[in-house]
């Protein structure tokens, strides 16, 4: 099955790339979720329009991803967060929330769906993140998650 991704899929590829799938994993997962479309001669058109807009969000080359990585491995990213007895949290950190804290330490902006948490943040404490800047350059910086 050809279908035209819309978003990036670990694995697969980024959003406007053409991409030859399994029924199935087409089927039920991609399509449904959002992940990509049925490939058409009408939706082949709509590539150049989905690249556009994935050239204008991401990374320019390879001394921007430089740039943003020194910015980030040189920033104290602090998350307020609500925690019980113990330091355990009323449900878990989302990459949202990351982004978000990211940018309120005045570090840049970033896509939520490059993060790579390990596993899933239920309690305080510093946590490693890393992201996937550019397909040569990935950062890392602690996260602190704090009771507030």
């Amino acid at each position: 099955m050809k279908i035209i991704l819309t978003q990036e899929v670990s694995g697969l590829g980024a959003p406007g790339d053409i991409v030859e799938v399994k029924n199935g994993y087409g089927r039920n997962y991609l399509l449904p979720q959002g992940f990509a479309i049925a490939w058409t001669k009408g939706a082949e058109k709509q590539v150049t329009v989905i690249k556009r807009a994935r050239s204008a969000r991401e990374i320019r080359d390879l001394d921007h991803a430089n740039e943003v990585k020194a910015q980030l491995e040189g920033l104290k990213v602090n998350l307020k967060v609500r925690a019980g007895d113990g330091g355990r949290l009323f449900g878990s950190v989302t990459p949202a929330e990351i982004v978000d804290a990211v940018k309120a330490a005045s570090g840049p902006v970033l896509d939520r769906r490059r993060l790579e948490v390990p596993g899933h943040i239920k309690s305080t404490g510093s946590y490693p993140v890393k992201i996937k800047l550019h397909p040569e350059v990935t950062a890392s910086f602690n996260l602190n998650v704090v009771q507030g």
